[in-house]
C-alpha cells in the first residue's frame, strides 16, 4: 500500500514538470523566432564608420571650446644653450673680466701718477748748457713728475711739454708740441748716428735719447717721467733732431 502511495507521488510531479515545460516552451520558441536584432541603450556616441587603418597615427582631435589647456607662455620649459653660445658666453666673461682688471689698473696707475705730483719739489739747474747738464738736469724728475695732457712744468707735463721745458732751461726755445718738435735743429740720418740729448719725435710723441736705445719721456699717465726703450716710446717713424 505505502509503494503505491510513493508511485503516485512520483507520477504525479512527472506531471507537474511536464505542464511546466509546455507552459513556457512558446515564449522560448516564439523569441528563437523572432529574427529581430536585440539592441541595448549604451552612453557613448554610435560610430557609423568603421576604421580599418587602425595602426595609422592621429594627427588631430577635437577639443572643447570652453577647455581650458593654457597658453603657452604659461610653460616652464628650461632654456637649453648650444656649446657654440656657451663658449661665446664665457668668452665674453673672460673679455669683461680682463677689461674691468684693465681698468682698475689704469684707476691705480693713474692713482700712483698723482701722488708722486712733487710737493715742495727743489730743482736743481742745469750745470751749463753741454748735453751732460741736460741728461742730469732731466734725471731728477725721473719718477716724480707725473703726466699731464697740455701741461709743460714740473707740475705735470706731456710729452712735448717735458721736452720743451727742459731746453727751455738750457736756453733753447721749443713749440709745445711733438709735430713742431719733429722739425726744429739739425736732423739726423738714422739712430745709429744719434747722440744723447738729440730729441726724437713725431706727430705723436717726443722724447730726449738717452743713449743705449733708451730714452727719457712723459709716456703717458700711468707711467708719468720714466726712461723708456725706443721701440717701446715709439710705435711709428720718428725723426732724430740736434740741438746741442
Amino acid at each position: 500500500m505505502m509503494k503505491a502511495s510513493k508511485i503516485c507521488a512520483s507520477l504525479a510531479a512527472l506531471a507537474l514538470s511536464a505542464s511546466a515545460v509546455i507552459a513556457f516552451s512558446p515564449t522560448a520558441f516564439a523569441a528563437n523566432e523572432d529574427n529581430d536584432p536585440v539592441t541595448s541603450s549604451r552612453s557613448f556616441r554610435k560610430v557609423n564608420t568603421v576604421r580599418k587603418d587602425l595602426l595609422k597615427e592621429s594627427t588631430s582631435t577635437d577639443v572643447d571650446a570652453q577647455s581650458n589647456w593654457g597658453g603657452i607662455e604659461s610653460l616652464d620649459v628650461p632654456q637649453t644653450e648650444s656649446q657654440a653660445e656657451k663658449d661665446a658666453a664665457a668668452a665674453k666673461q673672460r673679455a669683461d673680466a680682463a677689461a674691468a682688471s684693465a681698468a682698475a689698473a689704469s684707476r691705480s696707475a693713474a692713482r700712483d701718477s698723482l701722488s708722486a705730483t712733487p710737493q715742495n719739489f727743489n730743482i736743481t739747474p742745469p750745470n751749463g748748457q753741454s748735453v751732460a747738464s741736460l741728461l742730469a738736469f732731466a734725471n731728477q724728475f725721473v719718477g716724480v713728475v707725473p703726466y699731464k695732457y697740455g701741461g709743460n712744468t714740473p707740475a705735470g707735463w706731456d710729452c712735448s711739454g717735458m721736452v720743451q721745458y727742459l731746453y727751455a732751461n738750457m736756453g733753447i726755445s721749443l713749440p709745445h708740441g711733438s709735430g713742431a718738435q719733429a722739425t726744429v735743429g739739425t736732423a739726423v740720418p738714422d739712430i745709429a748716428h744719434a747722440m744723447p740729448g738729440d730729441i726724437l719725435a713725431n706727430s705723436e710723441h717726443a722724447a730726449i735719447y738717452v743713449g743705449n736705445g733708451m730714452v727719457v719721456n712723459a709716456l703717458n699717465p700711468g707711467a708719468g717721467t720714466a726712461y723708456t726703450p725706443l721701440c717701446y716710446a715709439f710705435g711709428s717713424a720718428y725723426s732724430i733732431r740736434r740741438l746741442l
